[in-house]
Order: structure tokens, then C-alpha cells, then sequence
């Protein structure tokens, strides 16, 4: 445990310098700690329809590994964040 010398130190000085470390903990903790966002899945049209895309094109992309589907029973899936992440910025 760290030792503290208050001689000279004002009240005023001593208030500051502990907000000051506080706010440092407290933006640290902030940066580290991200609550946990459920997955959102999308089904086929759900997709189709964000990407403004025919269902044979999901399709496609899905065989060319371009996209991870994955399922329950005979429902399929994908997860918006993958979707997401697949998108890349074009070249001009």
C-alpha cells in the first residue's frame, strides 16, 4: 500500500488530486469494459433485404464462402456483425 505525505497539502490540492486519479480509473475502466451486445442473426430474406440483393445472391456468396451461414432445424442464419465485417470498401 502506497504512503501518503499531507504536510503542505491543502485540502483544496489534496480534493483535486484525488478526482484527477479517480477520473483516470473511471476512463480506464470506461475503455476496457464494453457491455456485451447480444448477436443479432439474420435470416436469408432478412439479409436480402438489407443488402438490397436477390436471395440467389446470398446464396451465392454463401457457397463462395464470402458469408457463414449457420442453423437451427432447417432455419439458416448469418450474424449481422459477420455480414458486416464482409463488406469492404471499394477502390476508386
Amino acid at each position: 500500500m502506497e504512503q501518503f505525505n499531507f504536510v503542505g497539502l491543502s485540502p483544496e490540492s489534496l480534493k483535486t488530486a484525488i478526482s484527477d486519479s479517480l477520473k483516470k480509473e473511471l476512463e480506464q475502466i470506461r475503455k476496457e469494459f464494453q457491455p456485451k451486445q447480444p448477436t443479432e442473426y439474420l435470416t436469408r430474406q432478412d439479409l436480402a433485404d438489407l443488402l438490397k440483393v436477390d436471395l440467389s445472391t446470398v446464396h451465392n456468396w454463401t457457397k463462395s464462402g464470402k458469408l457463414v451461414r449457420y442453423g437451427i432445424g432447417n432455419r439458416v442464419y448469418y450474424k449481422r456483425e459477420e455480414v458486416e465485417t464482409a463488406m469492404q470498401p471499394l477502390k476508386s
